[in-house]
C-alpha cells in the first residue's frame, strides 16, 4: 500500500492567529536562521479572512444528511455554498480599517480577493513587523541552500482583529517564498515525501490461489461473499465514483487487463476516464502500486456498467501541494484562498466532481501546531463544504495504528514528533480524522475462517485510528464513541490521547492480502489503502441504486451511518488491537470501536437503509 505524506509549508499556510504569540520557538529541521530580513524588502502580506458560517456548517450538512431531516438528500448548488460562507462586510471592514490605520498602509495597497476571503498587503518588512509586531528573518536551507522569509518566533494581532481572520502569510512557515526586492516577482518551493504500509508478496501461480481460502488470498469474489455484495449497475453516466492519485503514482493499462483477463473477464480494454489535475498523466513513470491497487478494485467490483474516473493531480509548480490542488480544482473560490493562491494553481473549480472520491493517502498528523491547524482546519472545511454539494469524500484511515504512518511517528512529551514507535502520545492522521470524511479502516479473515465469518482486525499491519486533536467529536457519533470510552477503552493516562476529539475509523473493509496485478505481476497487497477504494465502490452502488429511483446520491454519510436507521447494516468486528507507541492501541469491543470503527458492510442491509431514505 502506498501513502502521501504531503509536508505542509509556509508558502501553502500561515499561522492561527491566536496561537502564536512572538516566543522562542524551534525552527523546522534543516532550517537555520541567516539574516535578518531588509526593511525596504518587499513582503506581500496575505490575511486570510474568517469565513461566514463555518460554525454553522455541521449544522448545515446534518439538515440534508440527518436521517430524521426532512430536507434529507436536498443538496445544495456550489453558488449557493460560496454566498453562505463569504466573509462578511464586517469582517473584511475590520481587517482594512486596522490595516490602514493602524498600520499606515495606503488604501491602494490593500487588495481584496475576487471571492472576498482574502486581504492582500503590499507592504515591505519594516511594515509588516511593524504591523505584526514580529521580527522577519531570511532562513537558508542546509539541504539546497534556498531561502525563504518568515517570523519563526511567532507574531500578534489585536483581538478585535484576530476573531476576523484565520491566519496571515507568510509568518512561522518555512518552504515559502524567496525575499525579492521591489516590483520583482516571488518564487518559492516545496517537499513531499511517500511512504509504504502493508507488506506486498510477490504471487509465482496465481491459478493455484484458486485453491486457497480468502484467509490467504483474497480476491473479487471474496469481497463479494465477505459484504454479500452481489450489484449491477443500471444507472449509467448519471452516476459517478472516482479515486485521487497523487504525485508519482500512475497505472499501466496492461496491468489492468492482465487484473481484469484473471477476475473481470467483462472489463477487458476498459480504463478509468481521466480527469487530469495540474497536467497529472497517468501515463508517466512513477509508482505503480497505489492506483493499480485503488482503479482494480473499484472497477473489478462494479463492472462495466459503472464508469470511474480519474483524478490525477501532479505539480508543475514547486509550490503546489496536491491536497490544494484537488480541493481547487473543484471549488474555484478555494485557489483565493491564503497559502494557496500563491501556488501557482491554474487548474481552478474547472474540473467535474463526482459523487464518490476515493483517498488512500495521508496528508499530514493530527496534531495541534501553528503550522498545522490553520491548514488542515481550512481543507477539513473545504471538504465540508464541498459535501453540502452531495459528494462524499472517504479515506484510509492509515497504516500505522495508533501512531502516524508507517514510520510510526508519535508525539513526545516535549511536543515534538519521533518515527520509530517511541513511547509517547497517540497521532492520527489527516484527512481520515476530518469529520466531513469517512474514514475507512482495515480488516482480514482470520486463518482457517471464511467469508461466512466475521472478519477480525488486520496483524501484518496496524490499522490506523485515533482521536483528533484538531476536530471535536460530532454529535452524530457521540453515543457509540462514549459506550466505547466509557466501558471497553484502555487506561490509558489522559496525555495519551484526546478523548473529546472526533473519533475514527468509521468504517472498515478488507485490507489484506487483496490479490492485485501491478508491473506485469501478480501480488498479495493492502492495506487501508485499499480498505477506501472498496468501501467507494459499495457507497457508489448505493448511489446507482438511489439514483435508479430517482433519489439524490447519498453526500455525507456519516450521520446515516452513525443513526439508528443502519444498526444492522455492519459485520461487527470484535477481534483484534492496532498496536503503537509502545501500547496495544484500541481493543475491538462490541459496536463502535477505534479499531474497525462500526464494522465491515453488509450490503442488502445496507443499501436497504439507504433506499428507505428520501
Amino acid at each position: 500500500m502506498a501513502f502521501f505524506q504531503l509536508f505542509l509549508s509556509v508558502l501553502v499556510a500561515a499561522a492561527a492567529v491566536t496561537g502564536v504569540p512572538p516566543s522562542r520557538r524551534a525552527m523546522p529541521s534543516g532550517w537555520s536562521l541567516h539574516r535578518r530580513a531588509e526593511p525596504d524588502t518587499l513582503l506581500p502580506l496575505k490575511f486570510s479572512l474568517a469565513q461566514s458560517n463555518v460554525h454553522n456548517l455541521e449544522a448545515f450538512l446534518l439538515d440534508i444528511a440527518d436521517p430524521r431531516s426532512p430536507k434529507y438528500g436536498k443538496h445544495w448548488s456550489p453558488a449557493q455554498v460560496a454566498q453562505t460562507f463569504r466573509p462578511s462586510e464586517e469582517t473584511v471592514d475590520t481587517v482594512r480599517s486596522w490595516a490602514m490605520n493602524d498600520g499606515g498602509i495606503p488604501v491602494h495597497n490593500i487588495k481584496l480577493s475576487g471571492n472576498g476571503d482574502v486581504l492582500a498587503l503590499n507592504v515591505t518588512v519594516a511594515q509588516a513587523e511593524r504591523l505584526l509586531g514580529a521580527e522577519y528573518h531570511v532562513y537558508s536551507h542546509s539541504a539546497d541552500g534556498s531561502e525563504t522569509v518568515g517570523c519563526h518566533e511567532g507574531y500578534t494581532l489585536p483581538e478585535h482583529v484576530a476573531k476576523h481572520v484565520d491566519f496571515v502569510w507568510p509568518t512561522i512557515h518555512f518552504d515559502g517564498p524567496s525575499l525579492s526586492r521591489r516590483d520583482t516577482p516571488l518564487s518559492g518551493n516545496s517537499r513531499f515525501g511517500r511512504v509504504t504500509g502493508a507488506p506486498k508478496i510477490p504471487v509465482e501461480d496465481v491459478t493455484a490461489l484458486a485453491a486457497e481460502g480468502c484467509d490467504t488470498a483474497v480476491t473479487l469474489d471474496c469481497l463479494r461473499g465477505l459484504y454479500n455484495f452481489d450489484f449491477t449497475p443500471v444507472s449509467g453516466d448519471q452516476n459517478s465514483v472516482a479515486v485521487a492519485e497523487f504525485g508519482a503514482n500512475v497505472y499501466r493499462p496492461a496491468d489492468l487487463d492482465m487484473f481484469f483477463q484473471m477476475y473481470r473477464p467483462d472489463q477487458l480494454g476498459h480504463i478509468p476516464t481521466l480527469i487530469s489535475v495540474e497536467g497529472g498523466n497517468p501515463n508517466s513513470s512513477g509508482d505503480l502500486g497505489e492506483s493499480s491497487l485503488d482503479i482494480e478494485l473499484v472497477m473489478g467490483l462494479l463492472g462495466p456498467q459503472q464508469n470511474l474516473s480519474l483524478y490525477e493531480v501532479s505539480q508543475t509548480r514547486s509550490t503546489q501541494v496536491s491536497t490544494d490542488e484537488l480541493l481547487a480544482a473543484l471549488d474555484a473560490s478555494y485557489c483565493e484562498a491564503s497559502g494557496v493562491s500563491n501556488q501557482g494553481i491554474t487548474d481552478c473549480g474547472n474540473k467535474p466532481s463526482t459523487n464518490v472520491i476515493s483517498i488512500s493517502y495521508h496528508f499530514n498528523p493530527d496534531i495541534v501546531d501553528p503550522a498545522i491547524s490553520p491548514v488542515v482546519q481550512r481543507q477539513c472545511t473545504e471538504m465540508g463544504k464541498l459535501s453540502l454539494t452531495g459528494i462524499t469524500f472517504i479515506a484510509s484511515s492509515g497504516d500505522g495504528g495508533v501512531a502516524y504512518s508507517q514510520s510510526h511517528e508519535c508525539l513526545l512529551s516535549n511536543g515534538t514528533l519521533r518515527a520509530g514507535n517511541p513511547v509517547g502520545s497517540f497521532v492520527g492522521q489527516l484527512p481520515a480524522s476530518c469529520p466531513f470524511v469517512t474514514a475507512v479502516g482495515a480488516t482480514s479473515v482470520a486463518p482457517g475462517n471464511s467469508v461466512n465469518d466475521t472478519e477480525v482486525a488486520t496483524t501484518d499491519f496496524p490499522s490506523g485510528a485515533g482521536f483528533s486533536n484538531n476536530f471535536p467529536r460530532p454529535a452524530w457519533q457521540d453515543a457509540q464513541v462514549t459506550n466505547y470510552l466509557e466501558n471497553f477503552a484502555p487506561d490509558y493516562d489522559a496525555s495519551i490521547f484526546n478523548r473529546s476529539g472526533r473519533a475514527y475509523p468509521d468504517v472498515a473493509a478488507n485490507g489484506w492480502p487483496l490479490i492485485i496485478a501491478e508491473n506485469g505481476n501478480f501480488v498479495r497487497s493492502g492495506g487501508t489503502s485499499a480498505s477506501a477504494p472498496i468501501f467507494a465502490a459499495v457507497i457508489a452502488a448505493v448511489n446507482d441504486a438511489r439514483i435508479a429511483q430517482g433519489k439524490s446520491p447519498v453526500g455525507f454519510i456519516n450521520p446515516a451511518l452513525y443513526s439508528a436507521s443502519f444498526a444492522d447494516a455492519f459485520n461487527d468486528v470484535m477481534i483484534g488491537t492496532n498496536p503503537g507507541c509502545q501500547t496495544e492501541g484500541f481493543v475491538a469491543a462490541p459496536g463502535w470501536d477505534p479499531v474497525g470503527g462500526l464494522g465491515t458492510p453488509n450490503f442488502p442491509k445496507l443499501l436497504a437503509a439507504f433506499l428507505a431514505l428520501p
